[in-house]
């Protein structure tokens, strides 16, 4: 029945959007996901979003312990649209619920057992952490981290924004994966699950549309 409705609605999309569909969700991971905490500059999480939709990875996790605000649209581009986020009101529930999925929490910070973004392990489940533009991640993340990595740098300028960072960082570990023997991708439901939610999301009145695919089907 699941596979006869997905059809079902997807005959009321173009074949172009359907094979986008496809074409997307097979680069798509939950392997790696991304944290940004208590970020207070919105256009720097839309940004993160953005990132995380151009490069594949399909979760992103936003603590709002002290900054709690909506996501700037415009500079998304609609990527908030194909990029599941979470909230979580304070660091340690997300980590808990980040730890309780399988992933290792990793801490982007120039701490002394840091490793070189070159030299992360892609793989472990990861979720990277991101923290706020001049603080950084707050020391509640840095003690629950399972590791730390950063970005070398050889100029005068000691950090970068953390929408650029996070930028190059997704781009980095995603090439990376991609070229690994890491079994990355969607599992088949996870792929159907994605398909079907995405598709109903393109229909209007898709509520009304179901229920009379329920009543034809009996």
């Amino acid at each position: 029945m699941d596979q006869e409705l997905l059809a079902y609605l997807q005959s009321f999309l173009t074949e172009r959007r359907v094979q986008l569909f496809d074409n997307v969700l097979k680069e798509r991971t939950n392997h790696f996901t991304v944290a940004v905490e208590d970020v207070y500059q919105l256009h720097n999480t839309s940004a993160v979003i953005r990132s995380c939709e151009s490069f594949g990875v399909q979760e992103l996790h936003v603590i709002e312990e002290v900054n709690v605000k909506s996501i700037d649209r415009e500079i998304a581009m609609g990527a908030q649209k194909w990029v599941d986020v979470q909230r979580h009101n304070s660091a340690k529930s997300c980590i808990a619920h980040l730890k309780s999925q399988g992933y290792k929490i990793i801490a982007t910070s120039p701490h002394k057992d840091a490793h070189t973004l070159e030299n992360f392990d892609i793989n472990q489940k990861a979720a990277i952490f991101f923290g706020r533009e001049t603080e950084g991640l707050s020391d509640t993340v840095l003690d629950m981290a399972d590791d730390f990595i950063y970005i070398p740098m050889v100029g005068f300028t000691e950090s970068l924004n953390i929408s650029v960072s996070a930028a190059i960082t997704i781009q980095h570990i995603m090439t990376k994966l991609k070229q690994s023997n890491v079994s990355w991708q969607y599992s088949e439901q996870e792929l159907f699950d994605k398909k079907l939610e995405w598709t109903r999301k393109m229909i209007k009145d898709v509520e009304r549309i179901e229920q009379r695919f329920l009543e034809e089907r009996g």
